[in-house]
């Protein structure tokens, strides 16, 4: 996965809060504290609220001022800012990730205000700070921008062409104080003269011995909130004129009431255009090569207080090579310069949401069904339906025109079929010669033919009826056969119901065309479909445009339709216009939520570009068949307000750099740090169908984006550019089909990396899998921002990765010195998803090249490269490290990986992968020794394999096989590839308290709960460890190491040899303090050991750390390493850095026992012996081989790793023999047996090592031993020097098993990214008679893990508290013996269930129920019409009586022939619509302990009469 590089590991433990219930560091999970954390996240400094207000800690008011602080300070001081010329260094002060108080600042601005200038000549850095931070922050960017228009460092300025009228300023309603002290700042600089600071100061001395009154309220127009009411507006209906350059300057105000064109529309000088919101009028369109908005500019539809209500459509057209390109903006754009406003605010629906009940293809549960025959089809075709599911239970075809006996065949046929069930039927050519009277008399009366009695020769005929129904159930249609060889067809069609409330037709058709017989059925969803969402969309709007993700492995299967009309819709309904083709998931399957989530893509303000038919031109024509040269936003530093909410961008972005939907570029900070006092927003976007990126942020700071979606684009989604980009917060935004792009290496896909060479040096051709191929939903290049509650909903690469820029690039180069973002502690990372991405739904890790491409390197630049993520406080490695926390990632459907995550330390809570091709790698932030190194953990998580989301065909997915259970489904990868849950790679890892499911190897793949990287060369940690792990009984294989083979190669790499982890608690191997290793690893086995050979592993109790070995001179050669008692097995390591200095071998070794190493070659002439992981007083006997004629100095000292500094250098004596050198006295002795060619050493760590750290806290106790050999000299060593001496005597596993573990398992009974909403976890599996006669005998229904079971026949019910969760009754019907048992289940139904009731139903050999053919009770629980049992069938429900029909309500009534009915579902518990009481909250404690399992036999009880 990544090529390592040597660095060394120091382990650092950082624990989740497991008794709170939350990580560490991370937000609370407790259903209040989830609902109200992204409100708190967003009131914090530099964020926002959920609605866009934002805290005005710097406004001013009656108590406060910005002038409490010192700002002639800030002036003068030698800091520079950031994006000055002439430093990288940012001021601590703008840097910080939290907005400072005003103490903070006036702590750092504390130079005497007084103090003047020694120059008349102002720097550039000096005048930037006064417009910057000086006067912005005092008057606000308006304001400011009109009194001191600097912004840049092209040139420096004199006094003299600097004019800030005192006057002016004056004028304004500010606070006389403020504007007293701001005065004399701009004195004291020489800014302004004697006499116009007299005349200031005379007006401002009567203003300030005003009586104080009542603080100022922020300015409203006259006209209220919305823009274009203000009376100050002439009406503007310029026409059309696509030739004119048009400028709005010089204090104009237009209210723009009618569509208009014109080449280009410059906005500037103080002009402003507003568009007039005419609700009932026409829509107005804008259409213009390019529109600017600078110098004071503004451009208004609507406003936050007062959105817009009509239609307005923005239009940007152009060809690429037509007109001149606008410095620093290009072609076909808005653009927004210094001082410039855009304020765009429509309508604001909900942006997008989740499914919250499963949508079918087609509609229907089974999906559409479709057959069409002609020639081969000749007699009659024959369908039969469940009238409740629509779901083809079977087919036949009859020759009744030769064959007599098909007659006979057919009775039997329609025999076995359930009466109530739907048959179509169709002639094929024909079916009336050998059509006996009797089949005749059989098909009028059991399908209530009409015409089939007298059926003729060839004749088209086609029904759909009710098998056993009568003629007034029936609808049939007849052609008659002329003989020319066309007749129409005749059609047969009716509507029926399913049990889930679902329309559908059944439709049969018969005829001849041209000569050719057709005939066929069609079974499809009618009347449209209804989508039921998981929130109110009243908002949403019939016309409207949705998309429905992808819940598969490709992101191709992502879906767009129109809404209809729909008056019958609940709030949280709509009906699209279409069929959909995939399944798309609408619950949470296996405890993970795999929810669709569904957007909006229409929105009433629409900003698109004007496209033509094909592609162009040097628009990338080889990639791309379409034209690419869309529009573009591109917002400029200094501008004086930009805030978007309810806007739609289409066709936008251009396969340029730079050229972006919407582009801030170079902004600096755009909150109330860049002195903007309503900070800056993108607020509820639909950006879609365009052509570079979403939303690109660039050199900018403190941005909002919040419910936006960028859908079906090309290139990195939502981008940070250069690696400076902190402070921005990502809330609640939805990407998906994320295409490949061209602009940057990690924008291409294979074809285009290998296509595009033109900034590669010289002849080098890039590698597309490691140079490439990173095109992600989320690109984040800088860990300090917050990402909450967003989805990454299909990339053809990554849903969300963090890569990190060892440098800045682009324009941002130096602005913070090397290392830092790799250091940077990581902002809020909350409650995301990320799902049908093909690399990996989480990335973190990995850089971007920071040089041009050279003989050195010949990549070209920004190329995808190493880096490591290792947070510090305050991004200082000196410093402690800070914990990554991601609380709450919901993965699944990833080809690759669900989460991928490289550093330290880095912690995952509260997630959960499903599905994926591997759930989670954690890899080391580097190695020993040149490295702390630290840990990585997973906690409170949930890891599915083949969950009961099968998927669907096509869509670009690749792979459909059998699953673990059978079934047919869509699978990662490839069909044979191995399915590991969580998979251990170097370490050390930790992972604790997590749940697994549904882990089990078919004939085609191996799958298994926890697995090792593959083809591993790489040294793993025996500190990676596990304790509270629960593997539920869907886990076939719980650990698996490998075997040779397709995948895992010879499985002879050094770290497939070593793999190792220690199962601390017993939870997953049933025996605590245990490691587990490969099966042929010998320097861990002992006598007491046990070997697993399903998971080719073996346990063992013991001591166990590692023996760090590096060698010089030669440094290829392979070293073999065995323990004394089994020196016939020996361990033979290639090393890590081929083609290094140095090798470097890392074998886990068993304490307190004796090794052998040799060589195949001449033993190195330098080695070092490091004690890894030893405690104080561990130790080894070492013997190594050399040729006898060796001479040796041997020293011991200790290597401090961070000074690179050595001390307490000790020297190693000979000794006289080898018991005395391995004799522990504490003496350092060495002993070189010549006979032997052993050179034997003891190794022991002398100093105390603290928690998980590698070494002693004085540094890494190391052995060099350097040897003098002559050439020629013999270096064959006998197997085993030490004393023969049978395996030490250890602990035997099997003597301690573990006992239940009551708290293992994640205490979520489901990862949901509803976390404030509980969960109870139902299974209902019924019985037929065809499953007792399999030696099937009880049904039950299942309650988190508590088991109902059930051994009479007849019909189960249990009814829980949809409030609590608690079991309010249960009752027993015996449908077989029991008197008027129809009469029995109403009367219970209806008088004793009570309202908010989930009731669950489930069945046992139910024959016919007494009493009624129909029960209608049901549908007081949620059926969409009445239950008609199927003798010797099964039946299952989950039901609800209340006053409202939830979405989960499902029902399963199955024929005698079919599978028995079983239902799996996690029911949400305390929703709105329950209308729970308000001491619900009370007494959510769920009845069952989700980790306590417990059986019921629940007794037949005496049915009610």
């Amino acid at each position: 996965m990544e090529e390592k590089t040597g660095r060394p590991l120091h382990l650092q433990r950082v624990n989740c809060k497991l008794s709170s219930g939350s990580c560490k560091g991370a937000p609370p999970r407790s259903p209040a504290a989830a609902r109200l954390l992204p409100m708190l996240l967003l009131l914090l400094p530099g964020a926002t609220s959920p609605h866009g207000r934002w805290p005005h800690e710097h406004s001013l008011n009656s108590s406060s001022s910005l002038w409490d602080m010192d700002y002639e300070g800030l002036l003068h001081s030698e800091k520079m800012l950031p994006g000055t010329v002439g430093s990288y260094k940012a001021s601590s002060l703008f840097r910080s990730s939290p907005l400072l108080s005003h103490q903070g600042r006036r702590g750092l601005l504390s130079e005497n205000l007084g103090q003047k200038p020694q120059e008349k000549q102002l720097s550039c850095d000096m005048l930037l700070k006064l417009s910057r931070y000086t006067l912005m922050d005092t008057f606000g960017p308006g304001l400011a921008w009109n009194l001191f228009r600097f912004y840049n460092c092209d040139r420096e300025l004199n006094l003299p062409k600097i004019h800030i009228s005192p006057l002016k300023v004056a004028q304004h309603k500010v606070k006389p104080f403020l504007l007293r002290r701001v005065l004399q700042l701009l004195g004291n600089m020489g800014v302004l003269s004697e006499a116009q600071q007299s005349k200031a100061f005379s007006l401002l001395k009567k203003q300030m011995l005003k009586p104080r009154k009542t603080p100022l309220q922020p300015k409203v127009e006259e006209s209220g909130p919305c823009p274009d009411a203000s009376p100050l507006l002439a009406p503007w209906r310029p026409g059309s004129h696509p030739r004119r350059a048009a400028v709005v300057g010089r204090g104009a105000a237009l209210r723009l009431e009618s569509s208009a064109a014109f080449y280009s529309l410059d906005i500037r000088d103080g002009g402003k255009v507003v568009f007039a919101d005419r609700p009932h009028g026409p829509p107005i369109a804008l259409r213009a090569r390019y529109i600017l908005i600078r110098d004071g500019g503004e451009l208004r539809v609507g406003s936050e207080r007062c959105p817009y209500g009509s239609r307005a459509t923005i239009s940007l057209y152009g060809r690429a090579t037509e007109g001149a390109p606008v410095e620093g903006f290009g072609r076909k754009f808005v653009g927004v310069g210094h001082g410039g406003v855009l304020e765009l605010h429509g309508r604001r629906p909900r942006s997008w949401t989740l499914l919250d009940k499963t949508l079918f293809p087609g509609g229907l549960r089974r999906g559409p069904y479709s057959s069409e025959k002609r020639w081969g089809s000749r007699g009659l075709n024959v369908r039969i339906l469940d009238a409740g599911t629509a779901r083809v239970l079977a087919a036949g075809r009859f020759d009744t025109h030769l064959h007599p006996g098909e007659c006979r065949r057919l009775l039997a046929f329609l025999a076995l079929q359930s009466p109530g069930s739907v048959v179509a039927a169709a002639v094929g050519d024909s079916a009336a010669r050998s059509l006996t009277v009797e089949a005749r008399r059989l098909l009028r009366d059991r399908l209530g033919s009409r015409f089939i009695a007298r059926l003729g020769y060839r004749q088209p005929w086609a029904l759909v009826g009710i098998l056993g129904g009568d003629q007034l159930s029936a609808v049939e249609d007849k052609r008659e056969y002329r003989g020319n060889g066309t007749t129409g067809l005749a059609v047969a069609q009716k509507d029926f119901l399913t049990y889930d409330g679902t329309h559908f037709t059944v439709t049969a058709f018969s005829g001849w065309i041209r000569g050719v017989p057709h005939n066929g059925f069609k079974v499809e969803a009618s009347k449209g479909i209804i989508l039921h969402l998981v929130d109110e969309v009243t908002s949403w709007l019939p016309g409207d445009r949705i998309v429905i993700a992808s819940t598969d492995y490709s992101m191709h299967q992502a879906e767009e339709f129109n809404l209809l009309p729909c008056p019958e819709c609940k709030s949280n309904q709509v009906k699209i216009d279409g069929s959909p083709l995939y399944l798309h998931i609408g619950e949470i399957i296996d405890g993970v939520d795999m929810r669709a989530e569904v957007g909006l893509l229409t929105r009433n303000i629409l900003i698109q570009g004007e496209m033509e038919d094909s592609c162009y031109g040097q628009n990338q024509c080889q990639f791309f068949p379409f034209d690419t040269f869309g529009g573009h936003i591109k917002i400029l530093r200094n501008f004086s307000s930009v805030h978007m909410s309810g806007v739609e961008l289409k066709n936008m972005g251009q396969q340029i750099l730079g050229s972006y939907p919407v582009h801030f570029h170079l902004a600096g900070d755009v909150d109330e740090r860049g002195g903007y006092e309503h900070p800056t927003y993108l607020d509820n976007l639909a950006i879609h169908h365009c052509f570079s990126r979403c939303v690109a942020i660039h050199g900018t700071h403190g941005l909002l984006i919040k419910d936006t979606i960028g859908y079906d684009t090309l290139g990195h989604c939502f981008f940070l550019e250069d690696g400076t980009e902190q402070r921005n917060t990502f809330y609640h935004n939805l990407g998906l089909l994320t295409r490949s792009g061209t602009i940057l290496p990690s924008d291409r896909n294979e074809a285009m990396c290998l296509a595009i060479r033109s900034h590669v040096y010289g002849n080098y051709v890039p590698v597309p899998s490691t140079d490439c191929m990173a095109v992600s939903t989320f690109w984040i290049a800088n860990p300090n921002n917050n990402l909450i509650e967003n989805a990454a909903a299909g990339a053809q690469d990554v849903g969300i990765w963090y890569i990190f820029h060892r440098v800045p690039t682009g324009q941002s180069e130096g602005e913070y010195p090397e290392g830092q973002a790799e250091h940077t502690p990581l902002g809020v990372f909350y409650n995301n998803r990320a799902h049908s991405n093909f690399k990996a739904g989480l990335f973190i890790g990995k850089g971007v090249k920071t040089t041009r491409a050279s003989a050195e390197d010949p990549r070209e630049y920004l190329t995808v490269d190493n880096a490591r993520f290792h947070p510090h406080q305050d991004a200082d490695p000196e410093k402690p490290r800070v914990p990554a926390v991601l609380d709450g990632l919901i993965a699944f459907k990833n080809n690759d990986h669900g989460a991928w995550a490289r550093g330290g330390d880095i912690i995952f809570c509260n997630s959960g992968f499903s599905d994926n091709g591997i759930g989670l790698t954690l890899a080391s932030d580097g190695t020993f020794p040149t490295d702390e190194g630290s840990s990585l953990e997973v906690t409170r998580s949930i890891f599915v394999g083949e969950s009961s989301n099968f998927g669907s065909q096509g869509g670009q997915n690749s792979y459909w096989g059998k699953g673990a259970n059978g079934q047919y489904r869509t699978l990662p990868r490839n069909k044979t590839f191995p399915i590991r849950g969580f998979q251990i790679y170097d370490g050390p890892v930790r992972m604790t308290k997590c749940t697994f499911k549904k882990f089990n190897p078919t004939v085609d793949r191996y799958s298994s709960a926890i697995g090792f990287f593959m083809k591993n060369s790489w040294q793993i940690s025996p500190q990676n460890n596990v304790s509270q792990i629960l593997m539920e009984n869907s886990v076939g294989l719980k650990v698996f190491f490998g075997r040779s083979g397709q995948w895992f190669g010879n499985n002879d790499d050094d770290g497939d040899k070593t793999s190792v982890f220690h199962d601390l608690d017993g939870s997953v191997t049933g025996y605590p303090d245990t490691f587990i290793g490969r099966a042929d690893n010998y320097l861990l086995r002992h006598p007491g050991c046990l070997t697993v050979p399903r998971w080719n592993g073996v346990m063992c109790t013991g001591k166990f750390a590692q023996l760090y070995i590096q060698a010089r001179r030669p440094e290829n050669l392979t070293l073999s390493i065995a323990r004394a008692a089994y020196h016939s097995h020996p361990l033979r390591l290639q090393g890590v850095n081929r083609g290094a200095p140095y090798q470097q071998y890392q074998p886990v070794v068993m304490l307190e026992q004796a090794y052998i190493i040799q060589w195949d070659g001449r033993a190195p002439e330098d080695i070092i012996l490091y004690p890894i992981n030893f405690n104080r007083g561990d130790w080894l006997h070492v013997a190594l081989c050399y040729p006898r004629e060796a001479v040796f100095q041997v020293v011991a000292d200790i290597y401090q790793r961070r000074t690179g500094t050595v001390h307490s250098v000790k020297h190693y004596l000979a000794a006289p023999s080898q018991a005395s050198a391995l004799n522990r006295t504490g003496e350092r002795l060495f002993y070189f047996d010549r006979a032997s060619g052993y050179l034997f050493v003891h190794l022991q760590a002398r100093e105390s090592r603290k928690g998980h750290s590698y070494c002693s806290q004085q540094g890494c106790e190391r052995i060099k031993i350097m040897a003098h050999m002559y050439p020629g000299d013999s270096w064959s060593c006998d197997p085993n020097p030490f004393p023969q001496r049978p395996a030490a005597p250890q602990h035997p596993v099997f003597q301690s098993p573990a006992g239940l573990c009551r708290a293992c398992g994640a205490p979520q009974l489901a990862i949901s990214s509803t976390p404030s909403v509980k969960y109870v976890r139902i299974q209902i599996q019924s019985l037929g008679r065809a499953d007792m006669q399999t030696h099937l005998t009880s049904a039950f229904i299942k309650i988190n893990d508590t088991v109902f079971l059930f051994n009479s026949r007849g019909i189960f019910f249990v009814v829980l508290d949809a409030c609590s969760g608690a079991v309010m009754s249960r009752q027993h019907f015996d449908t077989v013996t029991g008197e008027n048992a129809a009469s029995a289940i109403t009367d219970y139904v209806q008088t004793f269930i009570k309202e908010r009731s989930l009731v669950l139903v489930c069945s046992r050999d139910i024959a016919e129920v007494s009493g009624s053919s129909e029960m209608s009770a049901f549908t007081r629980l949620g059926s969409a019409k009445p239950i008609a049992f199927y003798r010797e069938g099964s039946f299952a429900m989950l039901g609800y009586k209340g006053q409202t029909k939830p979405s989960w309500i499902k029902v399963l009534n199955h024929a005698g022939y079919q599978k028995a009915a079983s239902l799996q579902h996690y029911i949400p518990l305390k929703l709105k619509e329950y209308q729970c009481p308000a001491n619900a909250e009370e007494s959510l404690r769920f009845a069952f302990s989700p980790n306590d399992s417990e059986h019921i036999s629940a007794e037949p009880t005496v049915s009610r009469d």
